[in-house]
């Protein structure tokens, strides 16, 4: 049976992902969704809840366009790690 809330789309696409302060890492979306993704990579030897910054390169032909989120790691295997995005601020219009 599905847990996930939105259906998550098959992916082949390039994530750099880093703990606050830290380096990046290299990595590959496999899945991703609204509100998930998972990634293939190594060991980092970090626990499940640690918040990470994600930076998605997306190929737009002769552009690449950066989207950068924030995400938990909700369970992390030796084929990669699951990510729940968390909640983007909402831009106030101004007055």
């Amino acid at each position: 049976m599905e847990r996930r809330l939105l259906e998550r789309n098959k992916v082949s696409t390039t994530v750099y992902l880093s703990v606050p302060g830290g380096r990046y890492h290299r990595c590959r979306a496999r899945n991703l969704s609204a509100m998930g993704v998972f990634l293939e990579i190594k060991a980092l030897g970090l626990p499940a809840g640690t918040v990470v910054n994600l930076v998605f390169a997306v190929n737009l032909g002769e552009t690449i366009r950066l989207h950068r989120r924030k995400a938990v790691l909700a369970h992390v295997s030796e084929r990669g790690a699951g990510l729940m995005m968390q909640g983007r601020s909402q831009l106030r219009p101004s007055a």
